[in-house]
């Protein structure tokens, strides 16, 4: 498809979304999950191409993954650089384990004031790092981010287990959707996913998101907490092109998944 006319149909697409959107009373929430790969897979400095990025995709929430704060690779705090990349736009960042003198972990970047935040630290059972779960909340919605072992399936097994424990005792009873992000490390068919599937609504779908150059298995994900809100998807994909001179093989090892919901 020619260039221009896919960026007009976006647009239009976008457009009509945020007026249908308007007259129904309903609200729609564009989440996008990256795993950034710190921002310098495979250039120095990809933040300003990412939120680039980001901002053609119109988001709203920005899930992300793999990031540093103030380490001897990057010194300086990644997810602020990019809340600031993207005009001054909330966040928070959790520590997942300590990393060259500083910190290497996850975090979320929202549009919405963030009117609170929490933190969940996994254990590692029998996997090769620690792991850590971000979590935020606005006005209208919470999202969680979250990042499993690569190790050991039976590692990521038992962090999904964990996660869904916590996030289901602390918002099972919320009356706002609640979302769940991540680079989950396995793949549709696995018991990692099949256990997150039994608290949780997959909203994102299965194209691959791994890796950028040469897409060939998907293991990040967008869920929705089956706590008795509704979500309908308006919108998912794995972009894989932008107009603004983004490239997805070079930002990361890994392709943003997006989501629009409305609730």
């Amino acid at each position: 498809m020619d260039k221009l006319v896919k960026t007009s149909l976006m647009v239009l697409f976008l457009t009509c979304s945020t007026i249908l959107s308007a007259q129904t009373g309903k609200t729609t929430l564009k989440i996008v999950h990256y795993n950034v790969g710190v921002f310098s897979k495979e250039i120095e400095n990809s933040i300003p191409m990412i939120a680039g990025m980001m901002k053609e995709l119109d988001a709203d929430v920005i899930s992300l993954n793999e990031l540093d704060s103030c380490n001897l690779r990057h010194d300086t705090y990644q997810l602020r650089d990019f809340a600031e990349e993207m005009g001054g736009w909330d966040y928070r960042f959790v520590n997942a384990l300590p990393y060259k003198g500083g910190a290497y972990g996850v975090g979320v970047c929202s549009r919405d004031r963030i009117i609170s935040s929490g933190e969940i630290h996994l254990d590692r059972y029998d996997g090769s790092e620690t792991r850590a779960c971000c979590i935020v909340e606005t006005e209208k919605y919470v999202l969680a981010t979250t990042h499993l072992d690569y190790k050991t399936p039976g590692s990521s097994l038992n962090q999904a287990r964990d996660l869904n424990r916590e996030l289901k005792a602390r918002y099972g009873n919320s009356g706002k959707p609640v979302f769940l992000c991540g680079d989950m490390n396995t793949r549709p068919d696995s018991e990692t996913i099949a256990e997150f599937r039994k608290e949780w609504t997959q909203l994102s779908g299965t194209d691959f998101t791994i890796s950028a150059k040469n897409p060939q298995g998907c293991i990040d994900y967008v869920f929705l907490l089956n706590n008795g809100v509704k979500c309908k998807v308006r919108h998912y994909e794995v972009p894989m092109t932008f107009e603004n001179g983004g490239d997805v093989t070079v930002a990361s090892d890994h392709l943003p998944v997006f989501v629009e919901v409305e609730f």
